[in-house]
């Protein structure tokens, strides 16, 4: 039995899984507009919705697998989990650093739970995320991946600079050991920047990129014994796809522009998102483009497959975004935000093109 067990009428705590209801509330402005146009009026209306989240008891075995694996963020994410599963420790100027998952939701937030009743003195309780329901363990968790540059995970940390230079020389061995699978690279989606890289890339088709990179999860998931596969867009900001377009708004005519070929309907990302889909894995988008478009929503509908994300903001985006809200909250207008990529990495340079940039602006 888990040591935290929530009693209620919206939770129901079965052999498999845990049963809980939840009411969404949301409101809906309606807009009435004088025949002439000139006065309106807005009438505020609460929506409700009422939602049942499952959460599987066992923990299943879990892989991830990264797009854009040799990236900045693909091989600095494998690095801190391969760091924790060696349980590394190393020196810095500032003395020795252990491995840890200290920044993790999951791994080092708490959450107050209530007051406790107990004894004559009332305390407030909390309690570890962790331990409230069956979290996987992230040493657990294997990767796998694919991205249009072919260097292995040791070379790509190098190149990354971000984790400290002696954490770098234990990773090494175990890092070199992991090489990225063939991906899917269109250069009218992303920065001309990034055509140099581009060593390490599914030929063929937009029918044959897409069974390619099914037939990528599902052999991860057999090589490596595995219950559950999240694929998680971490490569390069594309450019914005038209959202008026059919494509995006039918299932079926979306499968019909791949079928045809036709790469100015269909990103990348999109690939991506729809192999996921179909093979049964949940897909996170961790950059700012609108890869998860009506069709692809649909499509994830249809099959049962959370979709989540629309841009990571973890580093200077997230700040960003805080200090905006921050600013607007206290009466002060930003007119104007600039800020300087301070690694001077390839999210810099791809960025710089203007319809890459666009999709974060957007």
């Amino acid at each position: 039995m888990a040591k935290y067990n929530f009693v209620g009428p919206n939770v129901e705590y079965l052999p498999d899984r845990i049963v809980s209801d939840y009411l969404y509330a949301t409101t809906e402005i309606i807009t009435e507009k004088s025949p002439d146009g000139s006065n309106k009026k807005y009438f505020i209306k609460p929506i409700y919705h009422r939602l049942q989240i499952e959460t599987a008891r066992d923990i299943p075995k879990l892989g991830v697998m990264l797009v854009g694996l040799g990236g900045n963020n693909g091989s600095s994410f494998a690095a801190v989990l391969m760091a924790n599963k060696l349980n590394l420790s190393w020196k810095t100027k500032q003395g020795v650093k252990f491995s840890n998952y200290l920044g993790s939701i999951v791994k080092s937030s708490t959450v107050v739970l209530g007051v406790s009743t107990d004894g004559s003195k009332k305390e407030r309780v909390c309690a570890p995320v962790q331990e409230l329901l069956p979290f996987i363990d992230p040493n657990n968790i294997e990767i796998d991946g694919w991205d249009i540059n072919k260097a292995d995970l040791g070379e790509c940390m190098s190149r990354a600079q971000v984790i400290d230079i002696n954490l770098q020389e234990l990773l090494y061995p175990a890092m070199k050991s992991i090489v990225p699978r063939p991906s899917v690279y269109d250069p009218d989606y992303i920065s001309s920047s990034q055509m140099e890289r581009g060593d390490n890339v599914i030929e063929g088709t937009l029918e044959q990129q897409l069974n390619r990179v099914r037939e990528d999860i599902r052999d991860f998931k057999k090589k490596k014994n595995l219950d559950k596969v999240i694929v998680m867009w971490t490569a390069s900001t594309e450019k914005n796809v038209d959202l008026n377009a059919y494509a995006h708004n039918d299932v079926e005519i979306l499968f019909k522009a791949i079928n045809n070929n036709q790469r100015y309907l269909v990103s990348p990302s999109n690939i991506f998102a729809i192999a996921s889909i179909l093979e049964g894995c949940a897909f996170i988008n961790g950059a700012p483009q609108n890869t998860i478009v009506n069709a692809i929503k649909k499509l994830a509908k249809r099959h049962n497959i959370l979709l989540a994300g629309n841009d990571f903001k973890t580093g200077q985006t997230k700040v960003k975004s805080a200090l905006v809200e921050y600013l607007i909250g206290s009466g002060f207008k930003p007119v104007s935000i600039v800020s300087y990529n301070h690694l001077g990495n390839n999210d810099g340079k791809n960025l710089h093109s203007p319809e890459q940039f666009l999709s974060k602006e957007v």
